[in-house]
């Protein structure tokens, strides 16, 4: 399961460099990070990314990991992934 979270957050930069727009991927990311949304309203907030049902399982997953930190590890989180938004190859986007 680490090795899919440490993919996926390869994939967050690549997703936002590539032009597909970083609005989108902060939103799914906060979506992510937040402790308040539960893995069924995660799952219904990202619907529209998920194409079956191992998807949905995974990012039912990906949700439990990111319930299991603390607030101070979410905190940290959030910074990292605003410092490569604002980075030079994310800001053009």
């Amino acid at each position: 399961m680490k090795l899919v979270t440490v993919l996926m957050l390869v994939a967050f930069p690549l997703y936002c460099y590539a032009g597909s727009g970083c609005q989108l991927l902060e939103d799914v990311v906060e979506k992510t990070i937040t402790a308040e949304l539960s893995p069924a309203e995660y799952v219904e907030a990202i619907q529209e990314f998920i194409p079956d049902e191992a998807t949905e399982k995974a990012a039912i997953q990906l949700k439990q990991c990111y319930l299991k930190q603390s607030n101070e590890t979410l905190n940290d989180f959030r910074k990292m992934m605003n410092s490569m938004y604002n980075s030079a190859y994310c800001a053009p986007f």
